[in-house]
C-alpha cells in the first residue's frame, strides 16, 4: 500500500527542509511525499535530494506564497 506523507518545512532554515524530507523518504519505500517549503532555495534543494535518490519530482507555486513539492516513487 502506498503511503502519503506531508512534510511542512515552511519557516525552517536550510538544511532543515532537506533533513526533514530525507527522514520522510527513509520511512517509506514508495508512494508520495508532499513537502511544503517557503523559499526557492529550499524547493531546489529538496528536489535535488529526491532526484538523486531516484524519486520523481514535481513542484507548484502556492497562491499564498511558497511551494509544494511532490516526490513520488512507485
Amino acid at each position: 500500500m502506498s503511503e502519503y506523507i506531508t512534510v511542512d518545512a515552511r519557516g525552517l532554515s536550510c538544511p532543515q527542509p532537506v533533513v526533514e524530507t530525507k527522514k520522510a523518504m527513509g520511512r517509506q519505500t514508495g508512494g508520495t511525499i508532499e513537502v511544503l517549503v517557503d523559499t526557492v532555495t529550499s524547493r531546489e534543494n529538496v528536489s535535488r535530494l529526491a532526484r538523486n535518490q531516484g524519486w520523481n519530482v514535481s513542484a507548484e507555486d502556492l497562491s499564498g506564497g511558497g511551494f509544494r513539492v511532490f516526490i513520488t516513487k512507485a
